[in-house]
């Protein structure tokens, strides 16, 4: 399996972001898109999973379930955690996992991977930031999907919390995923850069 993007361009706000882009990710491999603030890392990893239009160029999931998109191949886990407040914690995984696509994996037992199975039956409104995030990582867990789009996916967390996303980082790669992640500081795993320049 393979992501390639070709010639890419991102226009926001009628302003052009980037242009001429190119990327290569090959499963089992990640990639770890860099760049000053304002650069398009989100932007990027939002046109990849389709929740943007492309200004230019393509973008193609080689060697993937022919009859999915690659939006539906891929997990997009953005800036903000998409919970519902009043739901609990198991009510808003187990939300996810049925709007995903009927994850097979035990929602109690992704709970306990991310470190938050002790607050599963508490609302979501009463969490912290840190396990917010832990349970927007739950969902990558919940349903299993290979392309992994990651915008700083270690953002709020702990030490402990970032190096369980960087082992279930490296747990999806060797079961031949791949990943695109934004990030500012260092992912914890193996990672080949792409930079992006700034705004023009």
């Amino acid at each position: 399996m393979k992501l390639l993007g070709q010639g890419l361009k991102c226009v926001r706000g009628g302003r052009e972001i980037f242009a001429g882009l190119e990327l290569d990710v090959a499963a089992g491999q990640a990639l770890a898109v860099t760049g000053a603030n304002g650069a398009g890392k989100s932007s990027l990893l939002r046109m990849i999973a389709g929740l943007l239009p492309l200004a230019g160029g393509t973008i193609r999931l080689e060697g993937g379930a022919d009859e999915l998109t690659l939006a539906e191949q891929a997990h997009y886990l953005g800036h903000r955690d998409a919970l519902k407040p009043s739901l609990t914690v198991r009510e808003n995984l187990d939300f996810w996992q049925r709007f995903l696509g009927e994850g097979t994996a035990d929602i109690a037992g992704a709970l306990e991977a991310v470190g938050i199975g002790h607050a599963m039956h508490l609302p979501a409104a009463v969490l912290s930031a840190g396990q917010r995030r832990r349970l927007s990582i739950a969902r990558l867990i919940a349903v299993a999907r290979p392309v992994w789009l990651l915008d700083e996916p270690t953002s709020a967390l702990d030490v402990a919390g970032q190096a369980m996303v960087a082992a279930l980082m490296t747990e999806h790669l060797r079961g031949g995923g791949l990943i695109l992640a934004a990030t500012h500081g260092p992912l914890g795993i193996s990672a080949t850069e792409l930079r992006i320049g700034g705004v023009r």
